[in-house]
């Protein structure tokens, strides 16, 4: 059956307005199942009047109300957990398993921890810091808010986006990828049972439709989680309208692997961590560098793990990862690969898989140099490199050296080392012994060409407000201007 996806605005579907689509592909068929409206700056716009419209009553809501709201379209994702994994299973090829363990149940958590949150707002103390004057701290809704989401984890990114932005008393118009939009889609179906018309609007389209979601005069805010290209174009788009950003961008995450850890332990949780959802996570750890006393021991017990992980359609028996999102990206994967300098080895995979479907195997690359392609680059898939490293400062500088900075983590027994590299280590996550896990209290972002601001947590909600002094004269004399410039 072919499906046709239109856009949702001001709390209903509506197609583009010059009727323009684009295909929706079945990654691990290659087949076109069905389309999505190409919206156009005109579509754009008329999710921004209606966001426009619905912000002044929709601002002026309780925090309790806005709680209300965010918890009820949570109860709903649940009763509705099963469709949204058929939907996101068909454009990601993500296996059924890891849709409902993870990234619907993420959405569901990080709906009802903004629900939560929109009522634990916190400004500074108020207090008389003139004398005959008091001040105090608003924390307002910055008004309509643009977000562009990726391709890779739909459901949990426009959660990511829409909850802390409704949460914090603002409209919003969120554009997901063009090759994933069911999701979102639902998502603010039923989002328009419990919130007015025209708070949560959603617009499919292309690079173009993104542009014109940055570039929209009324949007107070834009967020995008994407690639440094994409974080670029959206910049440029917005500062047109001198438009508030965040950007939550790519990564090349490190793992720092000392000697005094335990091989056999570690080797799997990397291996998971460096191929979970084909290695299209830009926290997942893609770069290994290992102390040079274990390199080579460390690289064979890594590869034969490597080698028992699955990749496979949807519906394959004990899939641990499906296809890559496009034939785009694919070819973008497989020309890391085919650009290798001769001094790189490629340990295992490496070549497209031989059957339908954009298909691409774990792979492990080892002799790579600081400054090769691959490592500097961000994949986007499931390749990992293997460096060697001697001292302390030598790794640290190897795992700073790289334009990005979103995550890392370091693998060690010593104490004292561990909260060196917390400390040092240039990135806005770092775990310890571990890689990988968030949770809805804490913060996700980066620094350097990761990109900006923060998505989940309090961080978050705060990203979405703007910040108001309000001073109040007490009464009384009033006071010379010479006394007041002097204060």
């Amino acid at each position: 059956m072919t499906i046709r996806r239109e856009n949702f605005i001001n709390g209903a579907y509506t197609p583009a307005l010059d009727g323009r689509t684009s295909d929706l592909v079945d990654p691990a068929t290659e087949e076109v199942f069905g389309s999505a409206a190409l919206s156009s700056a005109a579509d754009v716009d008329a999710a921004y009047q209606a966001a426009r419209a619905a912000a002044e009553q929709w601002s002026r809501t309780t925090p309790a109300a806005r709680q209300r709201a965010l918890y009820l379209l949570a109860d709903a994702v649940e009763r509705h957990a099963g469709e949204f994994a058929d939907l996101e299973s068909r454009e990601t090829g993500k296996p059924r398993d890891t849709l409902e363990q993870w990234d619907i149940t993420t959405a569901m958590t990080d709906l009802r921890f903004f629900a939560g949150a929109a009522r634990v707002l916190e400004g500074r103390a108020a207090g008389e810091y003139l004398e005959g004057f008091t001040s105090y701290i608003r924390r307002e809704p910055i008004g309509v808010v643009g977000q562009i989401t990726a391709w890779n984890f739909p459901l949990p990114m426009a959660v990511w986006k829409a909850a802390p932005a409704l949460a914090a008393g603002n409209t919003v118009v969120l554009k997901p990828a063009e090759s994933t939009p069911s999701s979102t889609l639902l998502l603010a179906e039923l989002a328009a049972r419990v919130l007015p018309p025209g708070v949560f609007n959603v617009v499919t389209g292309d690079r173009a439709t993104g542009e014109a979601v940055a570039r929209h005069p009324v949007a107070g805010l834009v967020s995008l989680t994407g690639s440094v290209r994409a974080g670029r174009q959206v910049a440029a788009a917005a500062g047109a309208q001198l438009t508030r950003l965040h950007l939550e961008l790519g990564g090349k995450a490190p793992a720092v692997v000392f000697d005094d850890v335990d091989l056999d332990t570690i080797v799997e949780p990397l291996a998971m961590s460096s191929f979970y959802n084909g290695g299209q996570d830009c926290t997942g750890s893609t770069r290994l560098l290992v102390h040079e006393r274990v390199h080579d021991d460390f690289a064979a017990r890594f590869v034969a793990a490597t080698d028992r992980v699955t990749c496979g359609a949807p519906h394959d028996k004990g899939v641990f990862y499906g296809p890559m999102s496009t034939a785009d990206h694919l070819a973008a994967v497989e020309g890391f690969i085919d650009r290798l300098p001769s001094h790189a080895r490629v340990l295992t995979g490496g070549r497209r898989m031989p059957r339908p479907g954009y298909f691409f195997p774990p792979t492990v690359v080892a002799d790579v140099r600081q400054d090769d392609e691959i490592v500097q680059n961000e994949v986007f898939g499931p390749v990992v490199t293997i460096q060697p490293f001697g001292t302390d400062d030598e790794a640290l500088a190897l795992a700073n050296g790289t334009p990005y900075g979103l995550a890392a983590s370091v693998w060690t027994n010593d104490l004292v080392r561990a909260n060196r590299f917390t400390r040092e280590l240039a990135a806005g996550c770092v775990w310890v012994n571990y890689h990988l896990p968030l949770v809805s209290e804490m913060p996700q972002g980066g620094f350097g060409q990761s990109g900006y601001g923060k998505d989940m947590s309090v961080y978050a909600l705060e990203e979405y407000t703007r910040i108001k002094h309000v001073m109040t004269f007490n009464g009384g004399a009033y006071l010379p201007m010479e006394a007041i410039a002097n204060a």
